[in-house]
């Protein structure tokens, strides 16, 4: 085990080197923890084609989901960056290509994230609105607000997440035009309301909020495992 800065360590895990915070509470809100392997004793076959196990026929685990395959169903490496992975690691198909429509979000949607937007900010049931670049810290972990004020709101505090959404898009479909958000500011335990609307320069936001409603759906997973 060594350590590298910005308060990361390279760990080695069964599955593989790994890069992760020196402090588990500091991990990105998206990040999703190593599976348990199913115990070798436990699948004599592999559990997607069923072909039985031997010293021709080796099993291999997914790094994904833990389960057992055979060479054929379990050969692609794919990149795993929710468990922090350095290298592309070995995943069954159906992991694969979760994991493969994921590099679209860190390869595309997390940068749109980082770079921010402007929006028209509203506080709970206030009448004051406030123009702020919205935009997500480095680590991931919260979306830094500044204007004339400045505020955060940790993501793993977030208990609900709305896009709103205009029907003046080009293809007359709707466009994402701001989110509504119910969080409990740090210490409290009161849920407060936060009204998001785009501001002048309304496609750069509605992609900020198309890449945030993906980074929900990231958020609500990783809750639930």
């Amino acid at each position: 085990m060594s350590s590298v800065p910005d308060g990361k360590k390279l760990i080695r895990s069964p599955s593989g080197l790994r890069m992760v915070p020196e402090n588990g509470a500091f991990s990105s809100p998206f990040s999703l923890d190593e599976p348990q392997w199913v115990p070798d004793k436990e699948c004599p076959r592999c559990m997607q084609c069923d072909t039985k196990f031997d010293f021709i026929k080796r099993k291999h685990h997914c790094r994904r989901c833990g389960r057992c395959f055979c060479d054929k169903c379990c050969s692609k490496k794919v990149a795993l960056q929710r468990m922090c992975f350095v290298d592309p690691v070995r995943q069954c198909a159906e992991c694969s290509l979760v994991s493969q429509k994921e590099m679209e979000f860190y390869d595309k949607q997390l940068k749109v994230l980082l770079g921010g937007g402007t929006f028209i900010v509203t506080l709970g049931t206030s009448e004051k609105s406030e123009t702020m670049t919205c935009r997500l810290s480095n680590n991931h972990r919260y979306l830094f607000l500044d204007g004339e004020s400045h505020f955060e709101v940790e993501l793993s505090r977030i208990s609900s997440m709305q896009i709103l959404t205009d029907g003046t898009s080009p293809g007359g479909g709707s466009r994402a035009s701001g989110m509504l958000l119910h969080y409990k500011p740090m210490g409290s335990q009161d849920v407060q309301q936060l009204r998001m609307e785009a501001a002048d320069d309304k496609k750069v936001a509605s992609l900020w909020l198309a890449a945030m409603h993906k980074a929900a759906k990231l958020l609500y997973e990783a809750r639930d495992q």
